[in-house]
Order: C-alpha cells, then structure tokens, then sequence
C-alpha cells in the first residue's frame, strides 16, 4: 500500500478533487444534501470555499484554511456526513471486502487529491480548471452550469458572464487533475 505525505504550507489555497466510488453519477441528483454536508463540516472545521465545481461524479475546489494540517479532517467529515445523507439506494451492492471491514458505503473513492496553490499564476490557473470543468465533461458553457462558483467570479468582475477560455491561456486542457 502506498504511504501518501501531504505537506502543509500555512495560509496557501489548496486545490482538491474528489471522486466518487467507481465514479458513480450522483452528485448532482443529490446536490442538496451535498450541500448540507458541507454545512454540517464548516459548523466544526474553519474554512472558505474560494472556488467550486460539483460535477456529477467528483467535485474540484480550492479551499482556504486556518488550520491546514485539518485538512484530511475536512475532507473526511464532508464525505462521512454526504454518505449519512444520502439514502441507501445509492449504496453500491457489490463493495469490497477491505470496505466492509473499514465501514465504508460505497459512495466516495477512498483518497482525494490535492495541490497547494503556490502562487497568484498557479491560483487563477486552476480557477480556470475548475470553471472549466462544464465545458471539459458536459459541453456546457460556465455561464449555464450552475453547480459551481462561476457566478460568483462574474459578479465581482473576475471573470466575463460569457469566458469559456478557449483560447487555453492556462492551457487548461493540457491539466488532468481527476
């Protein structure tokens, strides 16, 4: 098994994807409780959320945190109280025997990935990822995905109502951060 380190920098974002089990398409038909969970998680843990994308079967963000070496805490407890949340239905029939034993449901991948953002360039690089993640999987322009914080960055001018950065400037379509 492989030993993961993550390395905490005090007061950087960190960019993180999440997936579901065998990338399973159930966030979206199940966003409000996604929502709820996060709510419950801000409720113990300290943390902004910069910018979002919940897509059906993983989510990116960039969170921004006191207390960065909580983050695995975060991330386990958003995760702990969306599958509390979610009904059983969605549990899969067929897990492992190594989930059994971990009491695990089904509904997320077991690890998560994560980069520190590093500087202003790395921040607005995947920023752009993120919003154009609608575009990546779906074909839907930002401006009508509205499961994300792309409205948000219109609203406090950062980003044009119609951007689709399809000039690549980041070369975003170079990046694959699932």
């Amino acid at each position: 098994m492989s030993n993961y380190r993550r390395y905490f920098i005090n007061k950087n974002p960190i960019f993180i994807t999440m997936v579901t089990y065998n990338r399973n398409d159930i966030l979206i038909e199940n966003i409000e409780l996604l929502r709820r969970a996060f709510k419950i998680t801000k409720k113990y843990y300290n943390f902004e959320i910069i910018a979002i994308c919940i897509m059906q079967n993983h989510i990116h963000m960039i969170i921004s945190l006191d207390t960065q070496n909580e983050l695995p805490q975060i991330i386990r407890t958003i995760k702990q109280n969306f599958t509390n949340l979610i009904p059983e239905k969605y549990y899969p029939i067929n897990i492992t025997e190594s989930m059994k034993k971990r009491n695990e449901k089904g509904i997320w991948q077991r690890r998560y990935y994560d980069h520190i953002i590093r500087n202003e360039n790395d921040l607005w690089k995947h920023i752009d990822y993120i919003h154009f993640n609608s575009i990546k999987h779906y074909n839907i322009a930002p401006k009508n995905w509205k499961n994300s914080s792309f409205e948000n960055f219109v609203k406090k001018n950062f980003y044009d109502k119609n951007w689709c950065n399809y000039d690549n400037k980041n070369k975003i379509l170079e990046m694959d951060l699932e």
